[in-house]
């Protein structure tokens, strides 16, 4: 069989990388979105695509002997954005750790060394593989030679129709259709006036530039001969320029570029040096499949100045726990089944006494076929020897986010007292600067790329019955859990001092660090609702649900998928002719999102304002009165959410998992929802909050008379405030008007247009602005 040559162009491969991903930056800032681009893209493609040699050329510089030819060749191109500059020596990072040999010779473009080669490859008979889109290529192309281009990005061969669709002609007489068409974006004049088509069917009619020139005599069409005559010179040049040259001397020979297999542990390291974690993981994966687990490498020297031990015996457990007694301090971590600490089980705990030491105690991990592997701790052994150091509230015990091991520990019968958080100190230190993640402070702090989850989990055997951390060979967990408990402890000593030396400490110590336990109490207590009351309500809702889909179906007088945003489009937009509210997307429709459909609403429309109702009863169905009971813990009888505490940049909690603080209350259906959840007999379910704060500042600062009479009486604002907006005795306000008129009291003080209240509630733009000037005339200081 003949030997397969591939040719990259690595240049064109930079750019449309670069404007084809969105932008991305590595943990220091760097931008290193086209080196992504680059490095992913033809890393899969090596994968699939067999080569015996290989080589990725790069332009050298700007100036070439085009440039000699033609001084103005490229002029009028932008300078490269400034933040690709950086990008072009790490792509060549980039084939470094992929073993790749580049190259880029001094006076010549990259498509003048692929060129070279491929006449090379021609002459010793060898198929070729050009990777490129670029049209300045397509001349190389050559079935009977078995030359052909592959478009990695849209990750196809191209063929003598894409050819002529770009050209009207064949390959080999590209350069001389390019020399009559010229090419704007080089700067190549050419003959103007004459286009890809008629420069393709004057080169098809004539056989050849040469050809053509010599015989403008037989061209008929006056102004097309008098263009060719004025331009002559111009597309002389031209073909100089689009040629390729084929002949660059004393390039190094093929046999330099055979096929080489990457250093795995150069190349990991160069992924986790530029955050490239999904590209990471697939190497990973691919490498573990195929390497025995004790030979296992973790493509990084970052290891090598650090002591990461598993316990797996009661004496090195009893002298690790001495230790502990002594240093009064110490760094943990959980390791568990999944990421909900009320849910999964507990599989191992790791510990950290002193920097780059650390030490993993594995309790319940399994082999493939989710059996116990033996050689581990029994759990109640170890929470026997740990329960004196953890309990003790003199002796400190440092997580991130040590809620969670908290949760776990407590669990599984061990609670931890004395506690410091890392992820807090960051969250007061750091508040919005950036994410508070382990990873993230690790690589900003110190420097350090630490091993994903996603990473560790890579290493699972295939066949494997467990699809959590417990199934994670032991040689790969110690290392990845070990890791957690070191860097914790390690920002913890960068994290403390700062704290005194920013006067932060007093806030972190009243405030964050006392919360942790607080809120893993609540955690761990749950939320008691009742699930006959929303078995009900979801059979409530799925009536309710029915009528409204008759009524959508009779407005729309056809039966379509509701849910279906295509279909949705099609009636209202093509069927019932309303006017749309933008334009198509990619998919080819005009969108139906919540936005477009309350402006529809706002016009009159009936079915808009339905689909919207029919949305909404359907979520609440889907997210809450469905959802609920199935997070409903079996043992408990309660719901056990999350609350981030360092989640927001306001203070504020967050719930997830489920969502219990952004259940609606707009509509009776929503506030339905919040009936579910009730307290056990003898106990209250109290509520708790702020009564219009910021209504209350303004109040104050801005000396808003009405508004302070109003606090000062304890009435309630925003029923006096719907009162005055719809023009009704105070006892005659609903709970909808209410929400409304909150709406419209913080909407504009944060300067909500009256265009943006009438979409808000669904009225025409002229009772929005009325509700404003009411509203000012009500409150004359705030408009002032």
């Amino acid at each position: 069989m003949s030997k397969k040559v591939t040719l990259i162009d690595g240049s064109g491969y930079i750019y449309r990388a670069f404007h084809a991903l969105p932008p991305l930056a590595r943990h220091d800032g760097t931008p290193v979105g086209a080196v992504y681009g680059f490095t992913n893209i033809l890393y899969n493609f090596l994968q699939t695509h067999p080569y015996d040699y290989l080589l990725v050329a790069f332009d050298a510089a700007r100036k070439t002997f085009r440039s000699d030819i033609f001084p103005e060749y490229k002029a009028q191109r932008k300078e490269v954005p400034p933040e690709l500059i950086p990008q072009f020596a790490i792509i060549r990072e980039a084939c470094q750790a992929m073993n790749l040999p580049y190259l880029e010779w001094e006076g010549v473009e990259a498509d003048d060394i692929i060129a070279t080669y491929v006449e090379e490859c021609k002459k010793a008979g060898y198929e070729v593989t050009v990777i490129s889109a670029d049209k300045d290529l397509m001349q190389l192309m050559d079935e009977a030679a078995k030359v052909q281009m592959f478009d990695p990005i849209k990750n196809r061969l191209l063929t003598l129709e894409d050819v002529h669709k770009k050209f009207a002609t064949t390959p080999d007489k590209v350069p001389d259709v390019q020399a009559l068409m010229g090419d704007s974006s080089d700067n190549i004049t050419g003959a103007k006036g004459i286009g890809p088509k008629t420069a393709g069917k004057l080169i098809a009619d004539f056989g050849s530039l040469d050809n053509l020139m010599a015989n403008l005599d037989q061209i008929k069409q006056p102004k097309r001969r008098e263009a060719l005559e004025e331009y002559q010179s111009h597309v002389d040049v031209a073909r100089q320029l689009v040629t390729l040259k084929r002949d660059i001397k004393d390039l190094p020979p093929l046999e330099d570029y055979a096929k080489r297999e990457p250093d795995y542990e150069v190349l990991t390291a160069f992924l986790r040096e530029n955050n490239f974690k999904r590209l990471l993981e697939k190497v990973l994966r691919q490498q573990a499949n195929n390497t025995p687990t004790e030979q296992m490498s973790f493509g990084t020297d970052q290891y090598k100045d650090k002591t990461y031990k598993l316990i797996t015996k009661l004496e090195d457990l009893q002298a690790l726990v001495a230790r502990i007694k002594k240093a009064r301090l110490v760094a943990v971590d959980t390791e568990t089944t999944g990421l909900n600490p009320r849910w999964d089980a507990l599989v191992g705990v790791s510990l950290a006494l002193e920097k780059d030491e650390a030490f993993y105690i594995p309790v319940a991990h399994c082999n493939t076929q989710g059996e116990r592997e033996p050689g581990q701790l029994a759990w109640r052994d170890v929470r026997l020897l740990l329960r004196p150091v953890m309990e003790d509230e003199n002796i400190l015990k440092v997580g991130h986010n040590i809620k969670f091991d908290l949760i776990v520990l407590r669990k599984h019968g061990l609670d931890l007292k004395g506690l410091h958080d890392t992820m807090l100190m960051s969250y007061v230190l750091n508040l919005g600067k950036h994410d508070h993640g382990l990873d993230a402070l690790a690589y900003r702090y110190l420097g350090y790329n630490m091993m994903s989850f996603k990473e560790a989990m890579t290493h699972v055997p295939k066949g494997a019955t467990q699809k959590h951390f417990g199934a994670v060979p032991l040689a790969v967990a110690e290392r990845y859990a070990a890791e957690d408990a070191d860097l914790t402890l390690q920002l913890y000593h960068l994290f403390k001092p700062r704290l005194e030396e920013e006067n932060l400490n007093a806030f972190y110590e009243t405030v964050e660090r006392p919360m942790a336990a607080v809120v893993a109490a609540m955690e761990y207590e749950g939320v008691l609702v009742n699930p006959s009351y929303l078995q009900e309500l979801s059979e409530t809702f799925s009536q309710q649900l029915a009528t409204l889909e008759q009524t959508i179906y009779k407005e729309a007088d056809e039966e379509f998928n509701i849910g279906s945003p295509k279909q949705l489009s099609e009636v209202l937009f093509d069927h019932l002719g309303l006017p749309p509210q933008g334009k198509k997307g990619k998919a080819g429709n005009f969108s139906t999102d919540s936005d477009t459909l309350e402006k529809l609403a706002a016009l009159g429309h009936t079915l808009p304002e339905a689909i919207l109702e029919w949305r909404q009863l359907s979520k609440l169905k889907s997210t809450y009165s469905d959802a609920l009971v199935e997070k409903i813990h079996p043992d408990t009888k309660r719901v056990h959410t999350s609350y981030s505490l360092a989640g927001t940049n306001t203070g504020r909690f967050a719930s997830s998992d489920p969502n219990l603080q952004n259940i609606p209350i707009r509509t009776e259906e929503g506030r339905k929802i919040r009936k579910a959840f009730c307290a056990p007999p003898g106990s209250s379910l109290v509520c708790i909050d702020y009564s219009q704060v910021e209504l209350r500042i303004l109040a104050h600062m801005g000396g808003v008379k009405n508004l302070q009479e109003a606090f000062q009486k304890g009435l309630d604002v925003h029923t006096s405030t719907a009162s005055a907006m719809f023009d009704v005795p105070e006892n005659h306000v609903t709970p909808d008007m209410r929400y409304k008129a909150k709406m419209i009291n913080f909407g504009i003080i944060y300067g909500m247009s009256h265009y943006g209240l009438a979409q808000r509630m669904r009225i025409p733009n002229d009772v929005a602005k009325g509700f404003i000037d009411t509203y000012f005339q009500k409150f004359p200081e705030i408009e002032s």
